[in-house]
């Protein structure tokens, strides 16, 4: 608040200071996925290797393959989704961008690990972790370390995602003024 006239300061509200690192990082996210899981994925479904990790006659079968890919392709198309409307809700300065935000990081980082850890079933001679995995998960514990904090207590956060905010306290009783 302005000491002078009792309103809002402008100077922390709007898609500034360091809100702009995160914008940027929440429109690339999409492309970004686009680029990491759709190389990995489209060889598996465009081929007989699908065939070959879920016949149970195929050498290479195991039988959490198939939910293990199937949880990893509705994990990414899902998270996919999520970092558009993430988008919109960012630009329309929506109040549920920092929640959706953290929501999102959040369960990247149960993610990453948990996947990891179910490969490690499917292929016990693989690390659990290789590096393109570690590189990922301590990409995103970076991120969660910085920016959780930053949409949890920042004033600027707090002054710009209020775009249909809903008053959810119950009414209460207005004093009438003599």
């Amino acid at each position: 608040m302005d000491a002078k006239n009792d309103t809002p300061s402008t100077q922390k509200k709007g898609l500034g200071g360091w809100l702009i690192l995160v914008g940027l990082g929440v429109v690339f996210t999409p492309f970004r996925l686009l680029m990491n899981t759709v190389p990995a994925y489209e060889p598996l479904l465009q081929s007989d290797i699908w065939d070959a990790l879920t016949n149970p006659d195929s050498a290479a079968y195991h039988p959490l393959w198939g939910p293990l890919l199937i949880g990893e392709i509705t994990f990414n198309v899902g998270l996919f989704l999520a970092s558009l409307y993430l988008i919109y809700l960012f630009f329309t300065r929506h109040w549920l961008f920092p929640s959706f935000y953290i929501g999102i990081v959040l369960s990247s980082l149960v993610f990453i690990p948990a996947d990891a850890w179910l490969v490690s079933i499917v292929l016990p001679q693989e690390p659990m972790f290789d590096p393109d995995t570690t590189k990922e998960f301590v990409r995103t514990l970076i991120g969660a370390l910085i920016w959780i904090p930053y949409m949890l207590m920042s004033q600027r956060v707090k002054e710009t995602f209020v775009k249909d905010q809903q008053d959810l306290s119950p009414a209460l009783p207005v004093a009438e003024s003599n």
